[in-house]
């Protein structure tokens, strides 16, 4: 046991005692109000949230409003593997996949579970996950059960994310992530393991993901939720658009100016109906975050304590803390702002040119990998006071405690594995061996174990927690080299152009067609 260990854990217990953190407030609509141009629409009343804060410190407190949607029982039961069945021409279907990366959707009909479901509409999804699946044609898809019939849903679920694994050996970084975030108290996606055929004929094994829309709103937030938006600038000149790195300050949620013409970003991506008064609010809370003005009043800081934790914890530089500054939902009600988790089947270290060995030590009090921490405005009020890097650094140690000293994470991992290896083997067009899916759940495991034994190390000061202070002493930090130094749980087809698809490739040809020999 490393030394001060007791003494950190009695200072944890002693820091998880709830600190003033209030929500909405009455003078932060009052502000609204008056700033508000005078032909913009009636704003409606907004009552305070003074919800005391110890209410919110549970895990269950993330779907309080919101009672269990039926789909949460059955295409998310995470004790079996599932079946979806896509019904469609075999000459339609050719072509969808030919087309796949134009993101159109085609109507089709799907058997989920022995249960069929008509007039769906499916595309394909993903920025480099869909270049990486360009030459196999086992792409990623988004599935739409209320595209052509407004209500239509399976048993309540209106958006399904089919996730094709690639660049994930261990097959389970996404699925781990989220139900890790889950268990921690942090609304996020559900999801489960499916196996899809297509008229039939196996085509292979996904990630299911709920979509994060207005069925995960009212699950998770009630039926008066609030607004929900999707910052991001790959689709608008931004990085990977050719604009420049400027176009991205509306995504870091940087306060530009009151005029919400100059956040297109946030505002163009929105996911729910919003009013001109919508936007005025936003932007408005944009400006006291960016000030650090009445911080409770625009941020729920205990959720996005939380989110903060499991996010560092496995090191996403593919998200709004690295160098991409996407793959996050910003939901807003009342003004009071929040983060919902995406996208991270490039974490652990592995986005980019960045390596699992040196994610392992992290710095968790630097949690911004690529720009400043003031150009992480959502992230910088954590380290503006003393009181709530104390609440941040006792959420880490209830965190290591709950999902890492308990056995769960490795629990989970292990159930996981044993659940989904033989869907591995039966997948025509996997991206990865059995051998290396092995290999990748050994990582992962060894991954977990490693950090958590560096983020103890920085909680109790034996290894330094920001990036300055490992620049200037290395010594204490974990030894992660049986990880290996450059990025390990890809994976994956990066080959070239398309395919033939003059005629639906067999399922051999497209296995040949992404590197995989034939078990």
């Amino acid at each position: 046991m490393r030394k001060g260990h007791i003494l950190a854990a009695a200072l944890a217990l002693l820091l998880l005692l709830p600190v003033g953190c209030g929500r909405a407030s009455t003078a932060a609509a009052t502000e609204i109000a008056a700033a508000e141009p005078a032909d913009s629409e009636p704003a409606a009343s907004t009552a305070a949230n003074t919800a005391d804060f110890t209410e919110t410190t549970e895990p269950e407190a993330a779907a309080a409003s919101g009672e269990a949607a039926d789909y949460a029982d059955t295409l998310f039961d995470t004790s079996y593997v599932h079946t979806i069945d896509i019904l469609v021409p075999d000459d339609d279907w050719t072509t969808f996949i030919r087309t796949c990366t134009s993101k159109e959707y085609m109507a089709c009909d799907m058997v989920i579970d022995g249960e069929t479901v008509t007039d769906a509409a499916i595309r394909g999804k993903g920025n480099s996950s869909m270049q990486r699946s360009q030459s196999s044609g086992k792409y990623s898809f988004k599935v739409e059960f209320d595209h052509y019939a407004d209500g239509a849903s399976y048993h309540g679920l209106d958006k399904l994310s089919l996730n094709n694994l690639v660049v994930d050996d261990s097959c389970m970084r996404d699925y781990i992530v989220y139900r890790m975030m889950d268990e921690f108290g942090v609304p996020a996606p559900l999801c489960s393991y499916v196996f899809i055929t297509v008229n039939g004929e196996d085509w292979g094994f996904y990630l299911a993901v709920e979509g994060v829309e207005d069925a995960f709103l009212e699950r998770n937030y009630g039926a008066e939720h609030g607004n929900l938006y999707k910052p991001d600038n790959l689709n608008n000149g931004g990085a990977g658009g050719g604009g420049g790195m400027g176009s991205q300050n509306d995504v870091k949620l940087l306060y530009i100016d009151d005029d919400p013409a100059s956040y297109p970003n946030i505002f163009d991506s929105a996911k729910t109906d919003i009013s001109r008064r919508d936007r005025y609010v936003l932007i408005e809370s944009l400006r006291k975050l960016n000030a650090l003005e009445d911080v409770e009043s625009v941020v729920d800081t205990e959720a996005m304590l939380r989110y903060l934790v499991a996010h560092t914890f496995v090191s996403n530089g593919d998200s709004y803390t690295g160098s991409s500054v996407h793959n996050y939902y910003l939901y807003e009600k009342d003004g009071v702002l929040s983060m919902i988790p995406w996208d991270y089947n490039e974490a652990f270290g592995d986005f980019g040119s960045g390596s699992v060995a040196s994610a392992v030590n992290d710095p968790i009090d630097s949690p911004v990998t690529s720009g400043s921490l003031e150009d992480r405005p959502m992230v910088a009020w954590v380290f503006s006071s003393d009181e709530y890097v104390a609440r941040y650094h006792a959420l880490y140690a209830d965190f290591l405690t709950r999902l890492c000293d308990s056995g769960y994470l490795s629990d989970l991992i292990g159930t996981t594995r044993a659940l989904i290896a033989p869907y591995i083997e039966r997948d025509p067009i996997s991206y990865v061996t059995v051998d290396e899916f092995e290999a990748g759940v050994t990582q992962l495991l060894t991954f977990f174990e490693l950090r958590a034994e560096s983020v103890r190390g920085q909680l109790d000061g034996t290894i330094p927690s920001t990036s300055e202070g490992q620049a200037a002493d290395s010594s204490a930090l974990v030894d992660a080299s049986a990880l290996g130094s450059a990025g390990g749980f890809g994976g994956g087809n990066f080959g070239g152009g398309m395919p033939n698809f003059g005629a639906m490739p067999s399922r051999e040809a497209s296995r040949e067609a992404s590197g995989e020999a034939s078990r």
